[in-house]
């Protein structure tokens, strides 16, 4: 069934947004994380994984969001769980974009660690402001971006910023450049995670404007007000 904006609910009180997503102290520290039974190191500045992020990744695994033997373009790719689930579920190509340079060498030392030769899926890493490294003439039949969206600012550190709260303006251009470069295939799919911490009816609603139809593939109510979609877009035939 297709989302309109006026489906959607609005974006909570400022106060709140802010209350619920005020960073952890540990961002600028080396962390763990562990997903699968396989390990994952974190260096400073790179995103730590939480519950939203891991709606992704066990989709990818199982194929409910498919890549096999498909290109695949994994958007803020941060510590590269999204990258080495493609390459396990046997992805054609796996794209690895982060504007972070750290999350992208992270990522690429985990995918070979995981991945390796276990998997013939041609891995590209890419330190890129969205799609702006990706090769002109590349298409990609699936996209996944858990974006830092959140509509309030809290924080001034640049870090904190880029992995949380760069606010609705990031996710437009992410469509801008779909549709402007083409870059989905007739049938590509593009995974989006949000929730109403943001602007939910602006982002769907410039997305709709842009020629791409919006389901909700999978709803999360979080009981403390927040609800968080992972939504189905598809780009209307022309």
């Amino acid at each position: 069934m297709t989302v309109t904006p006026a489906d959607l609910p609005p974006v909570l009180p400022a106060d709140h947004v802010i209350a619920i997503n005020q960073p952890k102290a540990d961002l600028h520290t080396y962390r763990d994380y562990s997903w699968n039974g396989m390990a994952f190191g974190l260096p400073p500045g790179v995103f730590h994984p939480g519950e939203t992020s891991r709606m992704l990744h066990q989709r990818l695994l199982d194929g409910d969001i498919e890549t096999r033997d498909r290109v695949y373009a994994a958007m803020g790719v941060g510590v590269g769980v999204e990258a080495v689930a493609a390459g396990l579920r046997g992805a054609h190509t796996v794209y690895a974009l982060d504007v972070h340079p750290a999350s992208v060498q992270a990522t690429t030392e985990h995918y070979r660690t995981h991945v390796g030769d276990s998997s013939d899926s041609r891995f590209v890493p890419l330190v890129s402001d969205l799609f702006d490294a990706v090769p002109q003439d590349a298409r990609l039949d699936v996209v996944t971006f858990n974006p830092p969206a959140v509509s309030q600012k809290v924080s001034d550190d640049p870090d904190i910023v880029r992995n949380v709260c760069a606010g609705a303006p990031l996710v437009i251009t992410f469509f801008d450049q779909l549709a402007d470069r083409d870059l989905l295939t007739e049938d590509g799919e593009v995974f989006l995670i949000l929730s109403n911490t943001a602007d939910l009816r602006v982002i769907i609603g410039h997305a709709a404007e842009r020629g791409f139809t919006t389901q909700v593939h999978h709803r999360h109510d979080w009981y403390d007000g927040v609800i968080t979609f992972l939504f189905r877009l598809t780009k209307e035939k022309s």
